[in-house]
């Protein structure tokens, strides 16, 4: 299952971090290991399952590859959240009732 991938993906922090550094604009695997205690290799594997999770994308300019947030893989977690959006409101209201009666 896809979302699976997503959520395997994004469970590691560094690849969280990568994945926030795209968010912020598309770069090339140089620029994102700017800050960063990482090797080329271990970024390359980090992008590697960004790509397959399909949160990231590659584009290849010249010689150099370039990658940026893949919108379809932001689609399926917003797809993912919708499906329990809807479980919120009823929890609320009750955690709202349980802390006027914690008050009281």
């Amino acid at each position: 299952m896809l979302e699976n991938d997503i959520f395997k993906a994004l469970a590691d922090p560094t690849r969280r971090a990568i994945f926030e550094k795209l968010a912020a604009g598309g770069m090339n695997a140089s620029a994102l290991r700017v800050g960063m205690e990482i090797s080329q290799p271990a970024m390359s594997q980090h992008l590697s399952v960004l790509r397959k999770a399909r949160l990231v994308r590659e584009q290849k300019q010249g010689r150099f590859v370039n990658y940026e947030v893949d919108p379809d893989g932001l689609a399926l977690i917003a797809g993912w959240l919708t499906r329990y959006r809807a479980y919120w409101p009823a929890r609320i209201d009750a955690l709202n009732a349980l802390l006027k009666d914690m008050d009281q």
